[in-house]
């Protein structure tokens, strides 16, 4: 019986008990179960009898009597316990918790899968470096992070879309054009310009596009510089993200705004709604009205658009791309964009509340010490992957929610040892994998034979609870945003199931000894386990080895 299987027997039981006049109470289109922290209280529990008792206008304790006794009528329940205020702690029979390791095997990739999320329609922003230099590890925590996200929200069942907004309008990029044609022509960047070593990379790329770069007059070599050079950044910076397993699924141009005349646009929008208003020479967002600390310029006196009126022209083009829903994954210099980022939602007339969300992710720190390039010391993501591998910065970052501080240990993560998290969950897939194998070679086969009531040693029915919540962790992972809900699993997941190899054998002792069910059943619980491992290390975008 699976945790949805139990759900649906709990509501059934309560639309019984309502049809017989026992209860007075309207039954809810879903019972909520989950495992209780202290496996001696069952493998399953529900608070709806605390939920219901008021409407019903009985006791929480009465309502759940009445329950427990249709309950453990109920075929593949072994018994119903009303505990504390009136929860509902319910304990399988063997065979009824066994048959969820066939029914994770037959599910295969799509178990943990739902649709939860379903109607959702969302767009969701992450990363969106100036594409002036390489991506740093600053930028590479919302890589993983906003990836996983996406992963989850489609693995529910929601319509989301992976955008990358190009921030390739403004001073910045000129800088870099000129710090392009600098390099060039074998000088030093400007002052105010990029100093990085990546820089000459560019500008031999651009030499190789265009030979007759040194020769154009000064305005036409900058403007030939700063736009082959922002491409092949561009381009590298999709590279890095491939090599990270990291798509998306648009990439907006902050130029195409400007160029598009969509800034003008929106600034007559929000004025029609009432919202904007002149002073000085300058055109305003009157941002106040909606918890802003002051209000906001759109149009400097000079007739020059600020960034915030590309922020207003980028919120009411996702608005018009029918996304319901906006995300922004913002670094953590950036919370005062919050509030003005919720204020152009309701200026344009949407709820802030609703149909926008902006999260911030704080600062990322390597044996201690705060990473950042104003802080002249950022590590580059490529660096950073050579230096771990893809799948131990992903895990790393993934596991912990984004609005806490983080301080990495590279030297531990590399090490292939227990107190590694990812190498801990990795390893016990490879285990899975290599139980398999042996199982094979032993002629354990899983078509043979399953008979789930043999799953019945205290270690199974750990493991096999910890697997029947894998989709209840999915889905709230997804709705909630935090794919760290999802690695932390994981890790209880390894944690029971080295238990369960511990004690039970699935292949046989020698070879006088003859090949049972019980190794067969074993089997799929084996591989009910590497199945439900692989689905969660692919949500958080982390390989799943076979061999380590």
């Amino acid at each position: 019986m699976t945790p949805e299987q139990l759900s649906v027997a709990i509501r059934d039981a309560l639309q019984s008990a309502v049809d017989a006049g026992d209860l007075a109470v309207s039954v809810p289109a879903e019972v909520r179960v989950e495992r209780p922290r202290n496996r001696d209280h069952g493998d399953w529990s529900t608070n709806i009898a605390l939920q219901l008792a008021k409407g019903a206008g009985i006791a929480p304790r009465d309502l759940a009597g009445t329950l427990a006794t249709r309950l453990a009528a109920v075929e593949g329940v072994k018994a119903v316990d009303v505990a504390g205020p009136g929860f509902l702690n319910i304990t399988l029979e063997a065979a009824s918790a066994g048959e969820l390791a066939r029914s994770v095997v037959e599910a295969g990739a799509g178990y943990g899968h739902g649709t939860t999320e379903a109607g959702r329609v969302v767009n969701l922003e992450f990363i969106s470096a100036n594409p002036t230099g390489p991506l740093h590890i600053g930028h590479t925590r919302w890589a993983a992070l906003g990836d996983a996200m996406r992963r989850l929200l489609d693995a529910t069942g929601a319509d989301v879309t992976a955008e990358y907004y190009i921030n390739d309008a403004g001073a910045q990029m000129d800088k870099f054009g000129a710090s392009v044609l600098a390099r060039a022509a074998g000088k030093d960047a400007p002052e105010d310009g990029y100093p990085g070593e990546y820089v000459v990379e560019r500008a031999q790329e651009v030499l190789a596009q265009r030979p007759d770069l040194l020769d154009l007059p000064e305005a036409e070599g900058l403007a030939v510089a700063r736009d082959l050079g922002y491409v092949a950044q561009l381009e590298a910076i999709r590279a890095t993200l491939d090599a990270l397993g990291v798509q998306f699924d648009v990439w907006f141009s902050e130029r195409s705004l400007h160029d598009g005349g969509a800034v003008g646009q929106a600034v007559d929008r929000l004025r029609e709604q009432g919202h904007v208003f002149d002073d000085g020479g300058a055109v305003w967002l009157r941002t106040t009205d909606f918890g802003d600390d002051r209000d906001r310029v759109l149009i400097r006196a000079n007739g020059e658009p600020t960034y915030f009126a590309a922020d207003a022209a980028y919120y009411l083009s996702k608005k018009d791309r029918g996304f319901d829903e906006k995300v922004y994954l913002l670094g953590a210099d950036h919370h005062g964009y919050i509030n003005r980022l919720k204020a152009i939602a309701a200026c344009a007339g949407d709820d802030p509340e609703h149909n926008i969300e902006v999260k911030i992710g704080q600062l990322v720190a390597i044996a201690g010490q705060r990473m950042g390039k104003r802080l002249g010391n950022a590590i580059y993501l490529d660096d950073l992957v050579e230096w771990l591998g893809t799948d131990a910065v992903r895990y790393s970052l993934a596991r912990y929610p984004a609005d806490s501080p983080l301080s990495l240990d590279g030297e531990e993560l590399r090490k292939q040892t227990n107190d590694n998290p990812v190498f801990y969950v990795q390893y016990a897939h490879a285990r899975t994998a290599n139980v398999a194998r042996l199982a094979a070679e032993d002629g354990v086969h899983r078509a043979d034979g399953f008979d789930a009531s043999l799953l019945s040693d205290p270690t199974e029915a750990a493991l096999l609870a910890v697997i029947g919540d894998f989709p209840r962790v999915v889905a709230q992972a997804a709705h909630l945003l935090e794919p760290h809900r999802v690695a932390r699993y994981l890790e209880e997941l390894a944690t029971r199931f080295h238990k369960w190899y511990d004690t039970c054998r699935v292949r046989p002792m020698n070879a006088e000894e003859e090949v049972t069910d019980l190794h067969r059943s074993r089997l799929w619980l084996n591989d009910a386990t590497r199945q439900v491992l692989v689905n969660g290390l692919d949500l958080l975008g982390v390989g799943a080895p076979e061999r380590m």
